[in-house]
């Protein structure tokens, strides 16, 4: 192979690797700040148990890395630097919404930056539409559900314990929480994790290195080691907004938020399909706040994060495409 080629191939596998770390950053809030907000644990111990989850998690499926390096673009036919310059541009987007505090979806940086990145070099005929439009379609349904199915639970709930104090129940659910934590911060490695990896197989595919696309194990447990890294590196303004600031949680609710938003991605995740964690969390956290009272979600905050999951895709791909074209203008292929 040709020496620039390895070269192209290093650099993919490199920012693939810092996407990874940016995104476990940006998403640290995803599993744990619902149980920072009921206060069940402190920010530092739930960091911590956050980012054991998602390397554990990260481990378990690659159906989503799948999807990421076959359904978007044929990797047979890109340029490593398409992969180069969607990764740059989702990096930027996750940098800087984290310091913004905005809980934006690194699927939808990544699948807009894709999507960019590939028009530059060959025009719209080269994406996959039908696999977009999948992928797109669990992306817009992922927070209806997770909503849907907290609603459910935390309904289910009050149902079993209508008769029981309060203060009770707070206390029965405490301990809950943290196995529904820990559930969703293994759901969250399961589901996030994989799009590096398809990413960094996709790279291996482009470079020549594999024949058919595939995710080494290597490529499994440093994309899992990197995710790891960054969700202990955490996202507090994130997690302040998402545990918070959206809705008033208390430990029954944040339960049910975790445990279905955990159970919808770890399904979502085996069958292949890369949703959001943030949109998948947040509409859950939406859920059993409006089964309390439509008031009590702070619609304020819900509506500057829809503006934030609106822009995300097409500024990605506005990003990617312009890196590409610079790209190019330096003569780099």
């Amino acid at each position: 192979m040709p020496e620039p080629l390895v070269s192209l191939v290093v650099i993919v596998v490199i920012l693939a690797l810092i996407f990874d770390f940016t995104n476990g950053w940006h998403d640290t809030a995803n599993a744990i700040a619902t149980v920072v907000g009921t206060r069940t644990l402190s920010p530092t111990k739930a960091i911590i148990m956050a980012a054991i989850l998602n390397l554990v998690g990260a481990l378990f499926f690659t159906e989503v890395a799948k999807a990421i390096g076959k359904d978007i673009v044929d990797a047979k036919n890109i340029s490593l630097l398409v992969l180069v310059a969607a990764l740059l541009s989702v990096i930027i987007w996750n940098i800087t919404t984290v310091l913004m505090g905005l809980p934006t979806s690194s699927s939808h940086a990544l699948i807009g930056s894709l999507i960019g990145a590939a028009i530059a070099f060959k025009g719209v005929g080269i994406l996959k539409i039908n696999g977009i439009l999948v992928i797109l379609l669990g992306l817009v349904l992922s927070p209806v559900l997770g909503a849907l199915l907290s609603f459910l639970i935390i309904k289910l709930i009050r149902a079993i314990f209508r008769n029981k104090q309060p203060s009770k129940v707070k206390r029965t659910f405490r301990p809950m929480q943290l196995f529904s934590a820990a559930f969703m911060a293994f759901s969250h490695g399961a589901s996030d994790a994989q799009k590096a990896m398809g990413i960094i197989a996709m790279a291996l595919l482009a470079g020549g290195y594999y024949t058919e696309f595939t995710v080494p194990f290597w490529v499994m447990i440093s994309c899992g080691l990197a995710m790891a890294l960054g969700t202990a590196a955490g996202g507090r303004k994130i997690i302040q907004t998402m545990g918070s600031r959206l809705s008033r949680l208390e430990t029954p609710q944040g339960f049910a938020a975790e445990t279905g938003a955990a159970i919808l991605l770890t399904t979502i995740a085996k069958i292949g399909i890369p949703v959001s964690t943030t949109h998948t969390i947040t509409g859950a956290i939406i859920g059993v706040g409006v089964a309390d009272r439509i008031r009590s979600v702070r619609w304020s905050i819900a509506t500057k994060i829809v503006y934030a999951w609106v822009l995300t895709l097409p500024v990605t791909a506005i990003i990617a495409f312009l890196l590409f074209k610079l790209f190019t203008l330096f003569g780099w292929q």
